[in-house]
């Protein structure tokens, strides 16, 4: 099994140039909640990295405009998936828009990894 993480944000230095810009003069506006979660305004959150690293399960990590390139398939974005035989979601946007905080986020896949 894979999980894909879906930003909802398009690749590139202009589009990363406009997300940081965004996170700072209005984070409470700002349309990827995975993004909030997993990342501080510069670099990826510290909690994180050490999950990815250790959760033993492999993940790929794409924006929305590199997902769809690569996959053909459009969801709503943010969202994280499981690929086994088939893609499906395992977590929607309106799932992860409603976490809290990242570690909310990592009980949750640790849930959905078992």
């Amino acid at each position: 099994m894979k999980l894909i993480f879906v930003y909802n944000a398009d690749s590139g230095l202009i589009s990363g140039l406009f997300d940081i810009g965004h996170k700072i003069i209005s984070p409470g506006t700002y349309s990827c909640g995975l993004c909030q979660l997993t990342f501080d305004t510069f670099a990826e959150k510290q909690a994180w990295r050490a999950f990815r690293e250790s959760a033993g399960t492999e993940m790929e990590f794409l924006h929305r405009d590199e997902f769809e390139k690569k996959y053909g398939l459009k969801f709503e974005y943010p969202v994280i998936l499981r690929q086994e035989a088939e893609i499906e979601i395992l977590l929607s946007k309106k799932e992860i828009d409603g976490f809290a905080q990242l570690d909310d986020l990592i009980e949750k896949i640790r849930e959905c990894l078992k």
